[in-house]
């Protein structure tokens, strides 16, 4: 007689009503994994199981409470979270966390500082766990970054570009991010670790630029040199201009700066060969349906 399999251990997902990590909540019940979403608004637990309620800004006392009996945690709320984290998770939790590559920045931000903050703080904590810092991650359920440039580039003839969009860019689709996570869930890591995910093509700027008009139905259009400085003052201006996407003066000057990175760690590490951007971009405006995760 066969013996009754042991139950999977549930996961705990901070952040569980975000686009990534309703996407990983969604992908762990597809697994029949049990899922303890931790949230820190009552109001945003639709679809997901009985939530449990923690602000990582406030008193840590409800984090602690939420975690109390975890051995696996996803975080996918904002790294400067990751010390109330270490602060308040058990010490033989594995931990799974979400950064960003932005800590590579040549301008760096308060988004970048803190990143970096969150994987020093992880990194000499001695938990075991990894954090994972992808790339611009696009395809999530109310992911607005693609959006909105197919939504500037519906009004415009041309594309502005800054440097003419020579720049390197390696977006990452939000499947093979949940992919990413769920892979390293399953690791049995020694000790902290940090790793950089990221897309399969890295490409300039303009190319993702026409890419994304592609895909999203749009006409082929000409790329327009345009100086920095010029974009940004009129990125000022787009809060003034109904229907046009906000875009901010420190996104203008990110355009500037290669964000291309090796994925062969992450290959190696994780197992996980992430989709080409033309099919990632496919799913996005399409609405193929989720696809299957790498695992």
């Amino acid at each position: 007689m066969r013996s009754p399999q042991t139950p999977p251990h549930p996961v705990h997902v901070i952040g569980a009503s975000g686009r990534s990590g309703r996407a990983v909540c969604q992908a762990l019940a597809l697994r029949g994994t049990p899922v303890v979403p931790v949230i820190r608004n009552p109001a945003r637990a639709t679809g997901l199981p009985t939530p449990r309620i923690a602000d990582l800004s406030g008193p840590t006392g409800p984090l602690r409470a939420a975690l109390a009996d975890a051995t696996r945690i996803i975080c996918t709320a904002h790294a400067r979270h990751i010390p109330a984290l270490l602060a308040t998770a058990p010490a033989t939790a594995r931990l799974v966390c979400l950064g960003s590559t932005r800590k590579f920045t040549c301008w760096p931000d308060a988004h970048g500082k803190d990143v970096l903050l969150g994987e020093q703080a992880l990194l000499a904590s001695g938990h075991s766990g990894v954090i994972l810092h992808p790339t611009m991650i696009y395809g999530a359920q109310g992911e607005n970054t693609v959006q909105r440039l197919a939504a500037v580039l519906r009004l415009l003839p041309f594309t502005p570009l800054p440097g003419g969009g020579r720049a390197l860019v390696q977006p990452i689709w939000q499947g093979d991010v949940t992919a990413c996570i769920l892979a390293a869930l399953n690791k049995a890591w020694d000790g902290p670790h940090s790793l950089v995910i990221a897309g399969a093509n890295a490409v300039p700027y303009r190319q993702f630029a026409a890419m994304v008009g592609a895909a999203a139905g749009l006409a082929p259009r000409p790329t327009i040199p345009v100086p920095a400085g010029l974009l940004m003052a009129l990125a000022k201006l787009s809060a003034c201009v109904p229907g046009l996407p906000r875009i901010g003066p420190d996104e203008i000057r990110r355009l500037l700066e290669n964000k291309n990175f090796d994925i062969t760690p992450m290959q190696t590490t994780l197992g996980v060969r992430p989709i080409g951007l033309a099919e990632g971009l496919h799913h996005t405006f399409f609405a193929l349906g989720p696809k299957t995760p790498q695992a």
